[in-house]
């Protein structure tokens, strides 16, 4: 294998969409190269031949003839299915995983458009549009929503224990005071996702990403 590490993930250590494969490789012991990507190399013909929609992440396994795959949910998908072999953060049961793959559809198709939206209407859109800023505000609610409903009566998501389905929304839920402002009470208006969120924060691969991530957005 040419390469010092197993992985190179594709990301930006200031962006947050990379930091869930972060936590996942960090979980399972993976070594990985990050490569950072930005906004004038994200659309070049060298990242592309990865990643046809130029987007981060994209994680390439030398392991595996340099195989390559983009997608958060995609990519934490493929490292439990090939690398958790004794199921540390996945679930065997053929229901169980069917609930797991659930939730990383709901945040990738819920949970990260609408937390995306909200951020960009409220900090980069070129005029303020009062109304798309409430529907994404409000949506973002709906989102924590669903998920206190679930972890108000179970301590995760699945399985009875930490899993991808879990870890996947981190990344997410620690900007919610930037998008929610400074009133928002995570824990007053959330209790059991607070609790939960906190727990998965503290989890081993997880601390230690975002003890990274913090070094990155503080530098």
């Amino acid at each position: 294998m040419p390469h010092g590490k197993q992985f190179t993930l594709y990301t930006n250590s200031l962006w947050i969409n990379g930091w869930a494969v972060v936590f996942v490789l960090n979980r399972l012991g993976l070594s990985y190269d990050c490569h950072q990507i930005d906004k004038t190399t994200v659309n070049g013909p060298e990242y592309l031949k990865y990643n046809p929609n130029g987007r981060i992440p994209t994680l390439v396994d030398h392991k595996n003839n340099d195989f390559a795959i983009w997608e958060s949910a995609a990519i934490v998908l493929y490292l439990v299915d090939r690398y958790d072999p004794n199921h540390q953060i996945s679930v065997t049961n053929p229901d169980e995983k069917a609930t797991m793959i659930q939730w990383l559809f709901f945040q990738a198709a819920g949970q990260g458009p609408y937390y995306g939206q909200a951020g960009h209407f409220l900090y980069y859109h070129s005029e303020k549009v009062p109304s798309a800023i409430e529907r994404y505000q409000n949506e973002t609610r709906r989102v924590l929503g669903v998920l206190e409903s679930v972890l108000s009566k179970q301590e995760f998501l699945v399985g009875g224990k930490l899993t991808v389905a879990d870890i996947i929304f981190v990344h997410c839920n620690i900007m919610l005071e930037p998008l929610l402002g400074a009133e928002f009470n995570f824990e007053k208006e959330f209790p059991a996702t607070f609790a939960w969120h906190s727990k998965v924060t503290a989890s081993d691969g997880v601390k230690e990403g975002l003890e990274e991530r913090q070094k990155a957005w503080s530098a």
